[in-house]
This record gives C-alpha cells, structure tokens and sequence, in this order.
C-alpha cells in the first residue's frame, strides 16, 4: 500500500499566495493510455515569435506523443524544409526538434523565417504554430558630433537619446562616464522614448558626462552613445558671458530665468491616441516643464482607475495598467501644476484584442457507432475569423467523410466508425494574431480500466478537504460510483462532490471521515474496481506565537514559537527572516522553539516567522522585530540669511533608527572667548530642520546639532562654518556690585566681571562711580581695565555710600546701572552694654536683660550680644585657681537672652558686650548669681563586699555632683527567684555621712537586685544599681566519706604550695596593674562626648520649654580665644589630669567652640571647652577612677 498525501493549504502569512487544493486536472474527456492506439498529440514547441541569440546553435522545438509513435516532418515558409541535404541541420532522435549548428559555420540570418513542423501517424496528423525565427540584433549608435548645450538656469531640456533599432528594442538608461546611475527626480526624469526631461535646470546640472546607454539583453551587450556636455548660466553669468563672446543665439532656449506655469513637453497638444492589446501594460505618459516644478497627476473621464491594477513610475509621470481589458478603453487625463498654474492633456485610449479562447477544442474518444462534437470559440477585436483542418489540410480540401458536418466553429459527428480517427486543427485570427489548436477524434472501443495505483492510502487534516483518485478510461465512457466501508452503499452528492475525472473530494474531513473508500467504474464492455484508504489527522497549531518586540541596537531579542502536532506526524520547525531564509550568522541561534537574536544591527530589522510542517500541513506566525537606537547625527549644516544680530540655521536629519526624531538641540561654540566649550542654544521641534538663531555681538560663532528620539541623543553633527558677528556697546553691567570696607578708613568696591561672551566687544572696561549716601557731593569715578575690585581710601568709618559700575568698550557705554548702598570699613565699638540684669529661674536656667547700646556708638554693622559667663570657685581648697568662660552669643538687636545648661547650687559671674563686624565691644559692668540646689547625680560607685549566708556589707561614694548639701541615702533592694521573678521591695533612709552598710537577716543562696540613691533637699537623683548573691547554707550540704574533709585539705595545701600556681597568680596580678594603668591614663586623656550623656547627667525637671523666636538662647563659644583646638590635644604643661566631668554643664571634654541651645535650653551637637585642673570644692568631688567600673572591665 502506498501513501499518498493531501496537498498541503499553504499558511497565507508565509507565502502570500492562494491556496492550491489540488493538482489534478479536471477533464471533461478521458485521457488515452498510452498504450492504446491514438492519433499524435503535440506536447512541446517553440514560441511563435522566437528571437534566438546569433552567437549560439538554434534549436526548434516539436515534441509529440501517439500510437504508433508519430514522424515528424517540417515545413519553412510554407514549403517543405529537407534537413537531409542541409548537413547543419539534425533532427534529434524520437522527436521533431530540430538543431541547426552555427556556432562552428554558417549565419544565423541564413536561417530566418517561418517554420511549422507536423507530426503524424496512421491515426492523423498534428501541426504545430507557425515558428518565426529572428535573430537578435544589436547596433551601434551612428556617429555624431554633438555640441555643448548651453543653457540659462530655470529653462526646460531635453536631452535626445534616440538609440538604435534592435531586436527585440533595448533598455534605456542614463549613465555619467563612471557608469553610475544619474539621480531622477520630478524635476529631471526619463521618458519612454529614452529621452532625458529637465522641467527647469539648475546650475548642478552642469556637468560634461551625460550618456545615455542601450543594454540588448537578448545578447548581453550594452551600447552607448556620445557625451553630451551641458553649461547652465545664472542670469549674471549670462550677461557676463554676451558681454565677453557670445550672442543669445548660442543659448538653448530664448526666456530668462523666471517663473512659469507648466507646459507639456511630452506628449504634444492637448489630446492624443493610444492603442494597446488586450492583458497587455498600458502605458501612459506625461512630462511637463515649468518653474517651480509640476507635479503630475491622472484622472480617467467617466470612470475611476482601476484600484489593484493601477501603478505609477517616474514619479507620477507614467501612468500603468496591467492586464488590460476592453473595459479599460476610454479617455485618460493627466494634469501637470504648479503655484502659477496648470496644465492638462487627453490621451484616448482604445484596446485592441488578439483572438483568445472561449472554448478551445477537445481531444473526443468515441466507440464505433456513438457521437460527439468538436467546439472551437474564440474572441478578439476585432472578431476573429474561424477555420478547421483536418490532419493539417484545410478540410474544404478532405475527402468527405458522412459522419462529420461543418456548422461555423462546431464540427458534428455521428455513427462514427474507426475511419472516422483523425486530428482536426482550429484557426482562429485576426489582424493582431492567431491560435491554433490541435484535437484529435479517436474510435476505439475499450472496457473499463482504473489507472489509479491500486490499494492507495491518504492522509489528509481535520477540516481540509479531501481528494481521492480514481482515473480511469473505458469507451464508450464508463460509468463511476463510489462506496464507503466494506458494506457501504452508493455515496451521494448531498455530501460528496463527484469530479468528471473520477475523484472523490470530501469538502470537509472528519476523524469519522477515515475509511475504505471503493470505487467502480462500468461500461458496455465491462467493469473494474479499486479501495483507497483514507486516514484523518489533528492539524498543527502553533500555541505560542512570537510577538512583536523593539530592541535596541546592540541588545538581544527572544522569538518563542511553541507548536502542537499530530502525535503520529513529525513536525519541523523553520525560521524565516522576511520570508526567507536566517543569515548564515553566528548571532542567530535556535534553541528548541526559541529564535535568539544577539549583537543586533540595523540589518536585523525585518518580519521573522516561524512555519512549522509536517508532511500534510503548514503554519505559521509572523512577529516584527524593530531595532531603534539613537538618532544618526545630523548633517550638511549650512548657515543662510546673514543679519547682524541673527542667521539661519538649516541641516538634514540623519536616520531615526525607527524611532521618531522628537527635538533638535543646537549648540553655539565662541571660538574668540571660549574655543572649544559649546553651549546651549535652543530647542526645536522634531518635524522642523531650520531655525532662526539669535545672536549676541562680536562673537565668533559656529554652530552643531543634536537629534534627540526616545531612546536618547544622537552624537553632534560636524560643526558649522563660523560667522562673526559685528561688535556693539556691552547690554549688560557687571552683577554681585557691592561696598564693603576691609578698613576703617577704606571703602573695597567689587564686583562680578562680565564674560568674554557678554562683552559685545573689544576694550572691555568699567566705570567705577561713588559718592555718600546722605551727603551733597558729586558722584566720583574712576574707568578701570576688565578687573573685579577698586578700593577707594580715606573714608569715614562706617558710612553709608551709593555705590554703581556701568560696562563699557571701544565701541560705548552699557546702559545706566543700577545702584547699590554699601558702607566703609567698621570699627570696634565703644560703649557696653548697661543696666544688665540676672533673674535665675531655676537650678540650671537664668535669664540676663540689657539694655541696647547707642546705634552710632556700634561703628559697624550690628552683629549682637555676646554673654560671657563662668562660675566663681573658692580658692581657699587648692593652691591654683582657673577661672573657664563660657560665651553665648545673640544675633541681632536682642536685649535679653537664657543661659541654660549651668550647674546646680553654683556662683556664677557674667558680662555682656555688643559684637559687630569688626570685633567686640568693652565689656559691660560683672553682675554675679548663684543657682539654687538641684537633685543629685547617681552615687559615684556601689560594690557588695564580705558575702555571708545572711548578710552582704554594701559601700559606695557620694555622687561627683552632688548638685547641693546630700541629705540623706535612699537604699531598695529586693530579690529574684531562680525563674528570674522579682520579690518584695525593701526602702531604707540612710544619713548622708555614712558610706557603708551591713545588711543582715537576708535570705541565704540568693540574689538580690539593690537601687542605691542620692538625696538633696531639691529631691532624690537618680539610682545606681547592683546586683549580689549570699553564700550557701554548709549545713545543707551532706558529710563526705570518712577521710574526704582530710583528703579535701590536703589538696588544698598541695595547690596553694605549688610554683605553677603561685606564677599564675603573679601573672594575673601584673596584668590587671597593667589594665589599670592603661585605664588610668586613657581617662586624662581629653575627648568629645555625645551630649546625651551630660543631659542626662544634669537632667533638671525646672528647666521648661521655650520658644525659638523669643530669641533667648544664643550661641556658645570659648571664652579663651573663640578658636577650636585641634582633637587630641596634650595634657596641661602642669601634668594635671582633667576630670572626667566639668564643672559646669556647658563644656565638657576637648576643644573649645561654640555651641548652640535648642528651645528648652539643651545643648545641640557635643559640649567641648578648653579645661585645666582646678581645685576641688564645695559640690565638688574627686576624679579617681571607679573600682567598680574597673572591676567590671575585666569580666
């Protein structure tokens, strides 16, 4: 059993073509086998025009089939041609195609003319058409002397090309001498004729080189004709020209260069004829001259153009249609304008026809005694004439034959008998052609055969139609019925369509379609059968398509193409690029259902498709790939419309890279003031490709362009040519003028400069003018070169001057300036401050009043106050005594201020003076304060010693700020459980002399959690906590085995008396000296400390919020010299150690600078201040490193 497979329905999407359904041919009469006995039938010949190639061997082709195999004769101008006596001409065995050698001898001319070749058998005769042969030719131009065309800018030409005559007529195109095409375009195009049409010339039409060229494609061969020079002349150049050597006479063409409404130079008149044959191109052409160009357009006078026939080449200017018809006939118009006018001519146009068939001629098989007919219908215009042959003799001149009768193009036959065999020709011609069709009359008398391959199985998909065979021949003509299944009855036509040559076809297939299919086919003589097999498919889907995807340049793109099959079918995958096949690129690789696309280019931008097949279908899905990048820059930049403050700027965009170009950038570079920095100029849209560019004086300026797109700027285009412009008096005067006196008795005048760009010219200067604000005189100036600075000397101190610099150049002033107020060099002060008073608000909080020194007095700019404070120690308790200012400092007229952070139960001293920009003033009279007492700071350590079973023995230290007299201890304590659960709260009163307690009665083997605090009578501070175990209860503790306690003694003895334990031991000891030491300088060493710590050190609940804008706090700084130190600064020359917290709460560890206090007074950043080592007293304690803290180090 052999397969036999659907013809495939082809995917529209892939090739764009329609789909074949079958391939068979569907015939209304039996083919004759082979076998069987058969008039000839022609199978091949040459074309009836036959232009053959003089340089080559001819060949004639005439190939028939028959039974008997059919001889075979040829005729050459209608009398017998005897290839026996030519020894060039051979026939070729089995056939009539005859081959005339004449490559090694003879001229192909010699063999010129008409020939018809015939074959024949005992059955009939078949003719061929009448064969012309020509050979090809292709002359060469004749010589010519062709003179420079000299022409005036703006004219019309007309370039001649008249090529020679040739067989078959030669392509035409214009050429310059290094065979390169020349550019055409609606202003310079090329006719049908050949010639070259310039509507109006230019003078880059100038050239020497204009060929035209002839390409004989039958030969292979290219002539050209001589060069024709042309010269265009502006109307200046012209003048010129007569005046030196020439009269007008020698111009082509007499009209100036002007303006003119179009004119037709091709075709002339305003009408004219054209015929053409039918399925021919008609080509219609219009060209017209005038200035500006015209533009070309086509209407057909009552009637549209037809739509999907209707194309236009030589931009617009030829008008085709394919496959006309005699529909096509009527009246074209075309219509040449422009802005001055218009044009227009009428081309009638009639189709003729060559005979073409209605209904050709059959072969007809009939049986001894049946009848037939022969039809042969043509038509043409005009109306083609009909006549019949019969076995190639006109049948006027045959023998009579009674079965046979002649009506007009139908040949009847009745009771034919096997001498009715014969091949009868139809002619149908007119003045433009002939056909000529050969059909032969064959009696025979034959039973049923099946000529389909016997047991045949066929696959075909789901829903397509299916197609089965059963060719067959019988005469008389059997009969054919088709069955389905084995038991199947007599399949009919409601569902099945029954084709004359004996196919089945199921329009749609379904699974329940598949079956054994017989068909049999009966005639007088007998009967004969044949089963098809019929197998139905799944059809292919492609499930996941690839979609659309836009990368850039450089990047990578994934195409999935996921694809369901037949299980039973093999599917394969192909990709496509524009419906061809990938580059042999190695950045194209397919992975299972995945094309990836790497590095991509430009060239990459195409439709990529996959088509996935098996033996039955195709499909496919198609995704475009758009590859954008930035915009190519743009170019040939040419600057027009020279102004003194303007110019135009026009360019040409370079590619978008298929993203849409959506602004011009435009840069300007000053190559006088600044080469090569460029600067941005202004914007454009994206549609626009000139701008009008403001320009500023004396500059030299060259410009650039940058396109921009969505995915980002192109590069800058080449630079312009330069243009400088003319230079002008400055438009604008230096900014930032101010007044400002570096000395009491000096005003400094400064100012920006312009730039090189804004100086409009050359001597750039500045006119420097002043005077005092509140005095009569004149102002006083001064010109000075291009600086930035005039100091005027021998002013008053601190006196207002109305100060203003006017821009000039050589070519003169920049307007008016406008005028500043500044002030000469300040002084120090000369008053303080009176009447200060102190009002302490709480234990760290006071606020000072003042009263405002005279305004003249300040000499300056008033800067503010400035506080200095420090707290008064008693020198009675040391032998040195330091006294450490701290310095607040409140800007602006403000008459009082807050002095937060100051320490509890203290004496303090302050001054106030006023600042300006020169310095301080005198200090006003010292007023003196004391802080009330505040509640204390936590004890200053709290260690348990000497744990027993019931009792733990507690000591500590009075706390380093005590804040005030202590008077008395607050001791909680309290314990915790092994589940870490506090018990009960114990509170004891402690008198303030005490610094140790025994705690007795306590519970034994546990712990206790104890909070140890201070207590003044401003409050109790805050708590220092520690936590302690008592020992076990020994008499809970069972006896060991006799001569344990011993035994336990002993060992005791032995590794207190051992040398490796007693060095042990001396090590630990060296190493904690060693700590301490490290500990102890560590801390006399000076650092910054985070504020947080001091806040919460010296937290007072007095101390309330305040607003910012009553302007109470002010800024701290040192009251030494207002200068920082550096960090890590040394030990006091003294060798004193600093303590670890200051004196007051201001100034803490490191340098000194200033400080500032938020709202409530808080400290913002870290407190710092330069410290020396001062005695020891009243609040006061020492600084000795805590044990506890010491102890807790090496945990």
């Amino acid at each position: 059993m052999r397969l036999k497979i659907m013809p495939q329905k082809k995917s529209l999407s892939v090739l764009q073509t329609p789909l074949i359904l079958f391939l068979c041919q569907v015939m209304s009469a039996l083919e004759v086998p082979l076998d069987l006995v058969q008039p000839p039938t022609i199978t091949r010949q040459s074309p009836k025009d036959y232009i053959i190639d003089p340089r080559e061997n001819i060949e004639i082709q005439c190939e028939a089939k028959g039974k008997p195999p059919p001889s075979f004769s040829w005729t050459r101008n209608g009398t017998h041609f005897d290839i026996d006596k030519d020894p060039l001409v051979k026939m070729l065995p089995n056939s009539g195609t005859l081959v005339i050698s004449i490559t090694i001898e003879g001229k192909a001319e010699t063999y010129e003319g008409v020939y018809q070749c015939t074959a024949r058998n005992e059955r009939g005769a078949a003719i061929s058409n009448n064969i012309v042969i020509r050979p090809s030719r292709s002359p060469l131009w004749t010589k010519e002397k062709l003179e420079q065309i000299t022409i005036l800018k703006g004219q019309s030409l007309v370039l001649p090309c008249r090529p020679p005559l040739g067989l078959p007529p030669p392509i035409i195109f214009w050429m310059d001498n290094s065979f390169q095409r020349l550019p055409q375009s609606e202003r310079v195009s090329q006719g049908l004729n050949g010639d070259l049409y310039f509507s109006n010339v230019l003078p880059e039409d100038t050239r020497e080189d204009y060929i035209c060229y002839a390409r004989f494609n039958h030969t292979q061969t290219i002539q050209q004709k001589q060069p024709i020079s042309v010269k265009v002349h502006s109307m200046d150049e012209l003048n010129d020209t007569i005046t030196a050597n020439l009269s007008d006479s020698e111009f082509y063409g007499a009209k100036s260069y002007i303006e003119r409404p179009p004119k037709l130079l091709t075709p002339e008149g305003r009408t004219s004829h054209k015929e053409e044959l039918r399925e021919n191109v008609l080509s219609l052409e219009c060209i017209a001259e005038g200035l500006p160009t015209p533009s070309i357009n086509w209407t057909k006078e009552d009637g549209e153009l037809p739509i999907n026939r209707t194309f236009y080449k030589n931009f617009k200017k030829t008008l085709n249609i394919i496959h006309v018809s005699e529909a096509d006939s009527g009246k074209y118009k075309c219509t040449a304008r422009n802005s001055l006018g218009f044009v227009e001519h009428t081309i009638s146009v009639t189709v003729k026809a060559a005979p073409y068939w209605i209904t050709a001629p059959r072969n007809l098989v009939l049986s001894p005694g049946e009848d037939g007919t022969l039809i042969c219908r043509a038509n043409g215009n005009p109306k083609p004439n009909i006549s019949w042959l019969i076995n190639g003799v006109p049948i006027e001149m045959a023998p009579d034959d009674p079965s046979r009768k002649i009506d007009g193009d139908t040949i009847l036959f009745s009771d034919v008998q096997e001498s009715s065999s014969a091949v009868y020709q139809c002619n149908a011609s007119n003045e433009y052609g002939y056909l000529l069709a050969n059909a032969f009359v064959n009696v025979l008398a034959e039973p049923p055969r099946i000529l389909t391959e016997v047991d045949l199985r066929y696959q075909v998909i789901t829903d397509r139609p299916a197609m089965l065979d059963c060719a067959f021949f019988g005469s008389p003509i059997p009969t054919i019925e088709w069955f389905k299944g084995t038991k199947g009855s007599v399949l009919q036509e409601n569902t099945y369509v029954f084709h004359d040559n004996g196919t089945l076809e199921i329009p749609v297939a379904q699974k329940e379609s598949a079956d054994t299919y017989t068909c049999v086919v009966r005639n007088k003589l007998g009967m004969a059968k044949n089963d098809v097999h019929l197998e139905v498919k799944d059809p292919t889907r492609i499930i996941k398509q690839p979609e659309y995807k836009i990368v850039q340049r450089g990047g990578r793109v994934s195409f999935e193409c996921t694809v369901k099959h037949d299980p039973t079918l093999i599917a394969t995958l192909t990709w496509l690029k524009d419906y061809g096949e990938l580059p042999n690129d190695g950045r194209f690789s397919i992975d299972n259902d995945h094309l990836v696309i790497m590095n991509i280019s430009d060239e990459d931008d195409a439709t990529y498709t996959c088509v996935a097949n098996t033996s039955l279908d195709i499909v496919s899905a198609s995704a475009m790939l758009r590859v954008v990048d930035r915009p190519n820059p743009p170019f040939d930049l040419e600057l027009t419309s020279f102004l003194e403050r303007s110019v135009q700027l026009s360019w040409i965009p370079g590619e978008e890279n298929n993203s849409p170009i959506t602004e011009f950038i435009i840069e300007y570079e000053d190559a006088f003031h600044e080469p090569g920095i460029w600067h941005h100029q202004t914007d454009v849209p994206g549609i626009q490709t000139t701008a009008e560019l403001k320009l500023s004086p004396y500059v030299k300026y060259s410009f650039r362009v940058i396109a921009v797109n969505s995915i980002g700027r192109s590069l800058p285009s080449e630079a312009s040519e330069y243009y400088m412009t003319k230079a002008a008096e400055p438009e604008e005067n230096p900014t930032a003028v101010e007044g400002i006196g570096s000395e009491p008795d000096n005003l400094v005048i400064t100012w920006q400069p312009l730039k090189g760009f804004d100086s409009n010219g050359p001597g750039l200067q500045y006119k420097v003018s002043w005077r005092q604000k509140d005095g009569d005189d004149e102002w006083t100036s001064v010109v000075v070169a291009n600086v930035s600075k005039y100091i005027v000397s021998g002013t008053p101190t601190f006196v207002p001057y109305l100060v203003k610099v006017q821009a000039l150049n050589n070519v003169g002033f920049a307007p008016e300036p406008g005028i500043i107020i500044g002030h000469s060099g300040e002084d120090l002060p000369m008053v303080a401050p009176s009447n200060v008073r102190v009002n302490v608000v709480n234990s760290t909080l006071a606020e000072v009043h003042w009263e405002p020194v005279p305004p003249k007095s300040i000499r300056g700019h008033l800067k503010g106050y400035r506080i200095y404070y420090w707290k008064v120690k008693n020198s009675s308790k040391r032998n040195r005594r330091h006294v450490e200012k701290k310095i607040l400092t409140f800007n602006g007229n403000k008459t009082h201020g807050m002095l937060p952070g100051l320490e509890p139960f203290s004496h303090y001293t302050l001054n106030v003076r006023v600042v300006n920009g020169k310095g301080e003033g005198p200090a006003s009279v010292d007023q003196v304060f004391n802080t009330p007492e505040g509640v204390p700071g936590a004890p200053l350590f709290l260690k348990i010693v000497n744990p027993t079973l019931d009792s733990l023995t507690l000591e500590w230290d009075p706390p380093s700020h005590p804040n005030g007299i202590l008077t008395a201890y607050t001791l909680k304590f309290q314990p915790i459980n092994s589940t870490h659960e506090l018990g009960p709260l114990v509170d004891l009163k402690i008198p303030a002399n005490m610094t140790s307690l025994i705690l007795r009665n306590l519970s034994y083997s546990t712990r206790y959690k104890f909070y140890f605090y201070a207590q003044t009578a401003a409050g109790t501070g805050s708590p220092i906590t520690e936590e302690a175990v008592t020992t076990v209860d020994e008499a809970g503790v069972h006896p060991p085995a006799v001569g344990a306690d011993k035994a336990m003694a002993s060992r005791q003895v032995d590794i207190a008396t051992q040398g490796w334990f007693i060095g042990l031991m001396c090590a630990v000891a060296l190493l904690i000296l060693i700590l301490l030491i490290v500990c102890f300088i560590r801390r006399n060493k000076g650092g910054k400390y985070p504020v947080k710590e001091k806040e919460d050190a010296h937290a007072d609940p007095e101390i309330q919020p305040m607003k910012e804008d009553d302007g109470t706090f002010g800024e701290y700084s040192d009251a030494e010299d207002h200068k920082p130190l550096k960090k890590g600064s040394r030990t006091p020359s003294d060798r004193t150690v600093k303590k670890e917290d200051s004196d007051d709460s201001l100034v803490d560890y490191g340098e000194g600078v200033n400080g500032q206090f938020n709202e409530d007074g808080s400290f913002i950043g870290q407190y710092s201040g330069k410290k020396e080592k001062e005695p020891a007293e009243g609040n006061e304690s020492s600084e000795a490193p805590s044990p506890v803290n010491a102890m807790n180090s090496f945990v």
